[in-house]
């Protein structure tokens, strides 16, 4: 049977729908386009936003217009917050919980006909083990080490539908980091949905799984996909110190550039903390690559406050700007706080922060004109080789580089998105 999978939303989705995919692949399923006509559509969900929503009910009827004799699957974070989800046509739905087990219900369903709902009111569940030792086509491996968060930000409807933290076993990421490095991968993405507090229910802590994983023989570069500025301990910047294989770029959530709108979003940290700690990691590491997420339209952010942000993410000079107009969420807690921002101010406070992000880009490439860079090459087209350094910089080349090979290449011009090499 043919297999379309969509995954929306996180890199924890991606790297969950890619475990999908392996599993349906060795059960002697064929694996095609989500868009091709298929036997079974899987939908890997996304809730963050209102937007998001709207795309995953969107990608459900899609697959269910496309042949409605098709068995339709939707699992994952939008199933989750919406358990009462009513699609004529969704013949299986599963949360965030039970991915794993997807063989056998699918073939529970082709048995017996009958609609599968597979939810829990329970979010205590342990960590739902994972293993992926292959990324067909990727030069970029992810390993999913932690799932669920317990911050209860305001805006964030995430706690509610990942639950509580949990940590996969030391070991198993360790063995998986080995075997996909053993497989030819140079890069591999540490992802969770609060990746930082990895270990908080088990004996042992993030710094502790850093300080075992530089070690492994043959991993060039290790990333870690986000990890809020009050993780960052002295443990972990230890490791950043001490080993090149943490590669020199960071993503570090800050949401707001106001005090005010950091402690009505019920955020662990200020202003001051925030910056006190990326002079420290630039104290280390005076080059690293600092990109950020940004909430603008938070209720109460007036004109004013909006503009302290944009003071504060150029003081801090960011490298890049992940923007994101405040989404209405049912269930949290942001939904009762006064003075909700108009759609149209949100778009043009979110436009205008994204020239910001532009702007500091910009000025954060052409540190590296005339300079020497390592770039991990990724896909070859149109007569160019594309790829990443390890601070994030996306190199183009007008050359044919070997795909997955690391290259050194002289930055000589800044065409936007992209640096020119040779």
């Amino acid at each position: 049977m043919k297999v379309g999978i969509l995954s929306l939303g996180c890199k924890v989705n991606m790297y969950e729908s890619e475990f999908v995919t392996n599993l349906l692949s060795k059960a002697g399923y064929e694996i095609s386009s989500f868009n091709d006509v298929c036997d079974i559509y899987i939908i890997n969900t996304c809730t963050v936003t209102n937007t998001s929503d709207i795309k995953s009910r969107k990608m459900i009827r899609k697959a269910i217009k496309k042949n409605p004799d098709a068995i339709v699957i939707a699992m994952g974070c939008f199933i989750e917050a919406n358990k009462d989800v009513d699609i004529p046509g969704l013949d299986i739905i599963i949360g965030n919980k039970d991915k794993s087990k997807i063989v056998e219900i699918i073939e529970e369903y082709i048995a017996n006909k009958n609609t599968i709902k597979r939810l829990y009111n329970d979010k205590k569940y342990l960590f739902e083990d994972m293993y992926i030792d292959n990324f067909p086509g990727r030069t970029r491996a992810f390993v999913k080490i932690q799932d669920g968060c317990e911050n209860f930000c305001t805006y964030c409807i995430i706690p509610f539908v990942r639950g509580k933290c949990r940590s996969k076993e030391e070991s198993n990421v360790i063995e998986e980091v080995k075997a996909l490095v053993n497989n030819g991968y140079k890069e591999v993405v540490l992802t969770g949905i609060h990746t930082g507090s990895y270990g908080v229910d088990l004996d042992t802590s993030f710094a502790d799984l850093l300080e075992k994983l530089v070690k492994i023989k043959g991993l060039e570069r290790l990333r870690i996909s986000s990890i809020e500025t009050t993780e960052l301990n002295e443990d972990v910047l230890k490791i950043l110190r001490n080993s090149s294989v943490i590669v020199d770029h960071l993503h570090i959530p800050i949401q707001s550039g106001s005090n005010e709108i950091l402690k009505l979003m019920n955020r662990k940290y200020d202003l001051d903390f925030f910056k006190d700690k990326i002079n420290e990691i630039r104290s280390i590491r005076p080059n690293i690559s600092i990109t950020t997420d940004i909430i603008v339209g938070f209720p109460s952010e007036t004109d004013e406050l909006f503009e302290e942000s944009i003071k504060t993410v150029k003081e801090i000079n960011f490298s890049k700007l992940h923007v994101f107009p405040y989404s209405e969420r049912e269930g949290t807690k942001s939904m009762d706080i006064p003075n909700h921002i108009r759609g149209d101010i949100k778009k043009s406070r979110a436009r205008k922060m994204l020239e910001v992000s532009k702007e500091l880009e910009i000025n954060y490439m052409n540190k590296y004109l005339n300079k020497e860079v390592e770039i991990l090459v990724e896909e070859y087209k149109d007569g160019y080789s594309f790829g990443h350094t390890g601070n994030y910089l996306y190199v183009k080349v007008n050359k044919k580089l070997k795909h997955n090979d690391l290259v050194k290449v002289k930055i000589t011009s800044i065409d936007y998105p992209y640096c020119i090499g040779e």
